[in-house]
């Protein structure tokens, strides 16, 4: 039995992860959500850590809220950096590994081709930044592992998904940007390999991503047609042209190419068309 300690639980990750724990045999699993461990305390981190004796650490819990990190970079590394430190700490501490979650968004996006495991990261914004530094932290340890990924969706809390159904109740026509392009990411998929990782000693970093890549306006499409309603409503137009302009930098290319899972032999993630239609059918 590997008894793994979730930090971030009521995200979507953190949802979605303890849901595939239910259908995992051999695997623990202690959630926690921001209420019952906060990563910003060190004190309470080290103390929760200490209690659960945890032989991994699955490190969900993050602030994402890219635009909002651009306006509140002290805050941004408070979480993304700072408290990933203090994890990493307490981990240390009851000899845990840490398997950290990542994002597209510590590259530039200036990339023609999909982003591999050993690209040099370059974040063009605050939130990229941060996670950044919690890659390197969590890093400075070999027994650890950093887990990109991207585009994350789900049926729970706020992400593009339930964005596009909400706007399509009241907008004849939607409009989205066609110049960046990337692989969304359900949760349940995504834990579900997490959790897999967890019973794995795999180190370093690797992508985990749903295959299929689109551009965001080819993204909503999909979501209208899972919806059974029409993709035409869905109008491009390019990062320039969005009214107001978004307060952080958007990668235009966040597509990472699985290449180190599919070497270990894992089962890539289905295309990501297969988990956008279940989460759909659940929102709809």
């Amino acid at each position: 039995m590997t008894r793994v300690l979730l930090t971030g639980a009521a995200g979507q990750l953190g949802t979605d992860t303890q849901r595939a724990a239910e259908n995992v045999p051999g695997i623990e699993l202690l959630a926690h959500d921001r209420e019952s461990l906060d990563i910003t305390d060190a004190a309470n981190t080290n103390q929760v850590i200490a209690a659960a004796a945890p032989s991994v650490i699955i490190h969900g819990a993050a602030w994402t809220a890219v635009d909002h990190c651009e306006g509140d970079e002290a805050r941004s590394f408070a979480v993304n950096s700072t408290g990933t430190q203090n994890v990493l700490d307490a981990a240390k501490s009851v000899g845990a590994r840490v398997i950290y979650v990542s994002t597209d968004y510590v590259f530039d996006g200036t990339k023609s081709d999909p982003y591999v495991e050993s690209d040099t990261p370059n974040p063009a914004s605050v939130y990229g930044r941060s996670k950044l530094a919690g890659e390197a932290a969590t890093l400075a340890d070999p027994e650890n592992l950093v887990v990109r990924t991207s585009w994350v969706c789900s049926a729970h809390g706020s992400n593009m998904v339930k964005t596009i159904l909400r706007l399509a109740e009241s907008h004849p026509t939607l409009t989205f940007v066609d110049d960046q392009i990337g692989k969304p990411t359900f949760t349940a998929d995504l834990g579900a390999s997490l959790l897999t990782l967890a019973q794995r000693n795999d180190t370093g970093v690797m992508h985990i991503t749903n295959e299929g890549v689109v551009s965001w306006y080819e993204f909503c499409q999909d979501v209208l047609r899972a919806a059974g309603l029409d993709p035409e409503r869905v109008m491009p137009c390019s990062t320039d042209e969005l009214q107001p302009p978004r307060p952080a930098p958007r990668p235009a290319n966040s597509v990472l190419a699985n290449t180190r899972f599919a070497g270990l032999g894992l089962d890539l993630l289905r295309d990501f068309r297969a988990p956008l239609a279940e989460v759909v059918a659940e929102l709809i």
